[in-house]
């Protein structure tokens, strides 16, 4: 797998990461609220549901920075296997975000473009 495509994939294991972490951690602060969901009210009845999706996050990134590792520690399959499928899967799941939340767009857009262009990089060889 190039360069290219595991610095992307790194990219978007830094996004999901972050993006986690602050869901988990610091959604209670009005920024971070503003910053993932364009608002700043709270709503303390979907903190299930936000803790579940920040633990999702924190896994997909995880997944993604253990394929890279994998790539280096001399088991590429399982590496490449790793990223790819994860990479699609972030695309996927971009792409039914952007469909059902458009005012988000842009959440969308970080989601889906570095494991985009780390598939079409890995595609390029």
């Amino acid at each position: 797998m190039n360069l290219a495509s595991q610095v992307l994939a790194l990219l978007a294991a830094l996004t999901h990461l972050v993006v986690g972490t602050l869901e988990r951690f610091f959604y209670d602060r009005t920024a971070v609220r503003v910053f993932l969901t364009t608002s700043a009210a709270d709503a303390p009845e979907v903190t299930l549901w936000r803790s579940g999706v920040a633990v999702y996050n924190l896994l997909l990134g995880l997944g993604l920075v253990a394929g890279v590792v994998a790539l280096h520690a001399g088991e590429p399959t399982a590496g490449r296997t790793l990223i790819l499928y994860l990479c699609a899967s972030l695309v996927a799941s971009a792409l039914a975000f952007a469909a059902s939340f458009p005012r988000l767009w842009r959440g969308a857009l970080g989601q889906g473009v570095p494991p985009a262009l780390a598939l079409l990089a890995a595609a390029l060889r």
